[in-house]
């Protein structure tokens, strides 16, 4: 009698078994008797309204609720409910109802209730993004139940690193039950979840297109070969830092998924040639974006690659020690990659000097080029390459050493040339040398970016400008062996109008140069970026605001203007920015607060952070007043 006085709705008594370990207390309420001073009509069964006496023992009345009734009761009840709704609002009575509600499958809700939720029409319209402690199972069973009433999930994204309460395969379990029109699934760091949950989702989520998986450990070939037998629209696959997923679960997904589109692999470790290769060949057809970062893979795999890429049109390729330089004259000389237009190659070593003139010979069509860490690449590849890459427009360097101006110089003179875009980051090679003028031009090169390369200097920027006077976009950071004397002669080379024009950390350029661009390109001009220009002062405003009648961004930020530059803008009668940023002007204070306010018409984005100058009042001002403006103080 014990357990049936205490019972709360757990325990063996849910599972049908006898809640009296001895057989006399069964039949108490059979007849009380006199063992309890109450009166009862014989023909209905016995209330008890005062405590009652079991062998010496004084047991209160417990108040009776529904919560009393076993799981298997409720789910019942919760599974024959109308529809959607009023499952959901079920489930935000409490948290057992609420995990309840998402055990719930589509194919177990009861014909009538699922007519009345026309549960078949759910076209997954809606996105959900979980992260850090946000991220449990709480949380996805209240999105697996709260959507299913409001169109049905499409995607979900989890960012795990609650390691004590995360999310766990019960979490993907309701999100697989109560979201079968789940399209995209993403799942980062997550320790807890394993190859249960998702193969779960692979059995319910047929409509599943895209899956990315990062640092789960717990998952293996299962999970991949159970989305492969159960997802068969799948385009997009991403696998990173999963240590125990190997070749056996790529080779069940590229017989399987007969759409797949892209691939993004890196740093897994079971991954080989083998695994890479079985999917290559039975995706090469539908296969356009291609992704190896620091994987475990051979030459054998980058010759796959150029035999079966007939499709990849975006191949990036990092971090393949084991990759030789004739694994790179392999995949060029396999000509499958007839339709790449983006190749991007970051630290691999075997991209040799050959190995990169192969690759511009069995890639006609390719647009853009991306060389990163690439050491042993030196100026007799770039020139052999350009020859080859007639179609290449853009080309990025960034830490490739042995590359010099002597190299880019060479493809620029090029008569085939279609290069629009040129960008070097942290190349050491670079030395500021005079070279003879050639007499050819390039006259496609739009685009010229230089960052923090420390050789470059006046003479380079001079017979860039002599060499393309096409130019329109030029961004030079951090080069400190730039003067007016370089610049200036850049400025009238540019016959085609400066549009943006980016300058930032180039300390020794001065109010000089920024007048000169201003008179000469200020009828073209949108963008000037001028941050950490110390020697720029107020005499670059009254240019600006005199001659560039089409700027809408400016940046002076660390620069040497005063209160008068700012005033200086607000009287121009044309100028109309958009973005001004001073941040770090020392010497702007309270007095520009009229200016800006006259400015904040056409004003979207304002920076006036570490203005010490400018006081708080000032800055609450400046918010109340401009209301359409992003103001960062």
């Amino acid at each position: 009698m014990q357990k049936l006085v205490s019972y709360t709705g757990e325990g063996d008594f849910s599972l049908g078994k006898s809640m009296f370990q001895n057989p006399i207390e069964s039949g108490i309420f059979a007849s009380l008797g006199h063992h309890a001073e109450v009166y009862s009509l014989p023909c209905k069964r016995s209330r008890i309204n005062a405590p009652f006496v079991f062998n010496g023992e004084v047991y209160k009345k417990q108040k009776t609720t529904i919560e009393v009734l076993p799981d298997e009761c409720l789910f019942e009840i919760f599974r024959r409910l109308d529809g959607n709704q009023e499952r959901s609002s079920c489930a935000s009575v409490s948290k057992r109802w609420l995990m309840l509600v998402s055990t719930i499958r589509k194919d177990e809700v009861s014909q009538v209730s699922a007519h009345k939720s026309n549960v078949n029409n759910i076209n997954g319209h809606l996105s959900r993004s979980l992260e850090g402690k946000k991220a449990t199972d709480i949380r996805l069973a209240a999105i697996a139940v709260g959507t299913a009433s409001r169109g049905g999930l499409g995607k979900l994204s989890i960012r795990g690193s609650n390691v004590a309460h995360g999310v766990t395969n019960i979490g993907l379990k309701a999100i697989a039950r109560g979201c079968p029109s789940l399209t995209s699934l993403s799942l980062w760091n997550l320790s807890s979840v394993s190859d249960e949950g998702l193969i779960e989702i692979a059995n319910q989520c047929h409509q599943l297109e895209k899956l990315d998986l990062c640092k789960i450990s717990g998952i293996s070939n299962k999970s991949l070969i159970a989305i492969a037998n159960n997802c068969p629209n799948l385009t997009e696959l991403s696998i990173e830092s999963c240590s125990n997923i190997g070749d056996e679960g790529l080779q069940a997904i590229g017989q399987s998924c007969p759409n797949l589109k892209s691939i993004s692999l890196k740093n897994c470790p079971l991954l080989g040639d083998q695994g890479i290769a079985s999917l290559l060949s039975s995706a090469s057809c539908s296969l356009t974006k291609l992704k190896l970062h620091t994987l475990n893979v051979s030459d054998m795999t980058i010759a796959v690659i150029g035999h079966y890429g007939i499709a990849i049109t975006d191949l990036a390729l990092a971090g393949l020690c084991k990759v030789t330089e004739k694994g790179f004259w392999v995949m060029g000389h396999g000509q499958g990659l007839q339709k790449l237009r983006l190749l991007t190659i970051t630290s691999c070593n075997g991209l040799t000097d050959i190995g990169i003139e192969a690759v511009g010979k069995g890639c006609p069509n390719l647009k853009q080029l991306s060389l990163h860490k690439c050491a042993v690449l030196s100026d007799n590849g770039l020139y052999s390459f350009a020859k080859s890459a007639v179609s290449l427009e853009s080309l990025l360097l960034e830490e490739c050493h042995r590359i010099t101006q002597c190299g880019i110089f060479s493809m620029l003179i090029n008569r085939d040339t279609k290069l629009r875009s040129l960008t070097f980051k942290n190349c050491l090679g670079f030395k500021d040398l005079s070279f003879k003028i050639p007499l050819s031009r390039c006259n496609t090169l739009k685009t010229l970016s230089v960052q923090n390369c420390p050789g470059f200097g006046n003479s380079s920027l001079m017979l860039f400008g002599q060499l393309c006077p096409e130019l329109q976009h030029i961004e030079l950071t951090g080069l400190h062996g730039i003067t007016d004397n370089g610049f200036t002669p850049l400025i009238e080379c540019c016959e085609a109008g400066l549009v943006k024009v980016n300058i930032s950390g180039c300390i020794n350029l001065t109010d000089n140069m920024v007048c000169e661009m201003s008179k000469v390109h200020g009828g073209t001009l949108e963008v000037l970026n001028l941050s950490g220009c110390r020697s720029v002062t107020d005499a670059s405003m009254v240019a600006i605001a005199s001659n560039c009648l089409l700027l809408n961004e400016l940046d002076v930020s660390e620069c040497g203007i005063t209160d008068s530059g700012i005033s200086a803008l607000a009287r121009a009668v044309q100028l109309n920015l958009n973005i001004l940023a001073i941040s770090g002007c020392r010497l702007i204070s309270d007095k520009s607060l009229p200016f800006l306010l006259k400015m904040g018409g056409s004003l979207v984005g304002l920076n006036i952070q570490h203005c010490h100058g400018i006081s708080s009042s000032s800055v609450g001002l400046l918010v109340d007043r401009l209301w359409n403006c992003d103001i960062l103080s």
